[in-house]
């Protein structure tokens, strides 16, 4: 139809062409009218050419169209789609900075909102000087492990030196005692023979059948053999009280005994102790670290390259955990969602080229078809239509499509930004 309608215009042109061309006024130069009125196929030659060229135009004109219209499904029903990030306080406290505004473009790793750290520093501080007391106590408790074990053990050998001396004491004594208790027995035997004697002699020194010195030799005999039962019954007393203070100390020494074998569990008690210091020391570095983690948290920064969407943050606001402060926009990853007619559709696969041309700045953007949408719109919306009545009109339903900007391992396809949630857009699919 466009070709009838591009070549009968094109003939209408060359038919006044051809009537000016004849009713040319008479000021034309002599030899060009001459020549017209002499060639007049010339004239039909000109007009045959004018008439195939517009053929031609025409011709491309029409190819073009039709060709788009052939390979290329193209809509106004798309928009830029993209991630929001809410960043939220992870931490109580008080809004002290605010270093972005709405619409400010981010790096990975800005600062965007500062809450008063001096709490977080006192408790980091706090920690480390727990820290630094478990530490110490830790290696106190450790240097005390092998200290205990060589005092144990050597207390163990000591003690069993001590049962040996001991032991051999107690014999020593009993030997000494048995000594002087067979010396006592001598000495009193002596004693009553010497006293026997001496009552003998004084019977006969009374009848003066002995001399006066021979009795006197007998009393003497008698005083010493008493003495010696005196001196001989201390001995005795001495060896047996030097008996038991052997046993005491022998009975000593097997106590000690007794509390020296329990080294093991002395050093298994010690080893313990330095366990739980260490343990301790765990403890607090884990305090320590959530202390850190806390006062890390008074900075809120971005996690992506973006743009600030929304900020609710003020200076001096008090926060909470999980209130949320900033809304940034990840303009690295935006997508397009196309709301195609479901006629479109029949040759529409996912890899497909796409360009994409924003409404806001006439510009175009390769990209290419990621995925089709599971469903019509209307099947995802909250009251889905119902079609079970009597009246039915059909009405032709739009799938989204998603469709993902192409992406250059050297170049980002939204370095300047442009790129937005929510601006339309209009992207031509080549389908075929």
């Amino acid at each position: 139809m466009s070709n009838k309608i591009g070549n009968q215009t094109t003939e209408a042109r060359e038919e006044d062409v051809t009537a000016l061309l004849e009713h040319e006024p008479e000021v034309m130069k002599p030899d060009v009218a001459s020549e017209s009125l002499q060639n007049p196929s010339t004239t039909r030659r000109r007009k045959t050419l004018l008439i195939s060229i517009a053929i031609v135009i025409v011709a491309v004109i029409g190819d073009y169209f039709v060709r788009s219209a052939f390979l290329y499904e193209d809509t106004d029903d798309a928009q830029i789609h993209g991630h929001v990030m809410p960043l939220s306080a992870r931490i109580n406290g008080q809004v002290q900075e605010v270093r972005v505004i709405e619409g400010q473009l981010v790096h990975a790793g800005d600062v965007l909102v500062v809450i008063d750290p001096k709490d977080y520093k006192i408790a980091v501080n706090q920690a480390r000087a727990n820290l630094a007391d478990a530490e110490a106590t830790a290696a106190s408790s450790m240097w005390s492990v092998p200290v205990t074990s060589a005092t144990a053990w050597s207390t163990l050998d000591s003690s069993q030196t001590a049962i040996d001396n001991a032991g051999a004491g107690v014999k020593a004594a009993e030997q000494n005692l048995e000594s002087a208790k067979a010396l006592l027995l001598q000495d009193e035997a002596n004693a009553e023979k010497s006293d026997a004697d001496l009552a003998r002699y004084a019977q006969l020194v009374a009848k003066e059948d002995i001399s006066r010195q021979q009795y006197d030799q007998a009393l003497a005999a008698a005083k010493a053999n008493r003495a010696a039962v005196v001196s001989a019954t201390a001995a005795v007393q001495s060896y047996e009280q030097a008996l038991h203070q052997a046993e005491g100390k022998l009975l000593q020494a097997k106590a000690d005994l007794r509390s020296a074998q329990t080294a093991p569990q002395q050093v298994s008690v010690v080893r313990a102790k330095a366990d739980a210091a260490n343990a301790q020391v765990d403890q607090r570095k884990a305090q320590l670290d959530q202390t850190e983690l806390d006062l890390s948290y008074t900075m809120i920064r971005s996690p992506v390259n973006g743009i600030v969407g929304r900020k609710t943050a003020e200076v001096g606001q008090n926060v909470s955990i999980g209130q949320e402060l900033v809304d940034v926009v990840p303009l690295d990853d935006v997508w397009v969602t196309a709301n195609f007619k479901e006629t479109q559709l029949e040759h529409m696969r996912a890899g497909q080229p796409v360009e994409i041309k924003v409404d806001a700045y006439g510009r175009s953007w390769k990209a290419h078809v990621t995925n089709l949408g599971g469903g019509t719109g209307s099947v995802f919306s909250l009251l889905p239509p119902e079609n079970a009545t009597g009246n039915y009109v059909k009405v032709v339903q739009r799938v989204p499509v998603r469709i993902d900007f192409d992406r250059s391992p050297t170049q980002d396809f939204n370095a300047e930004g442009l790129l937005k949630p929510g601006l339309s857009v209009g992207p031509s699919v080549r389908v075929r």
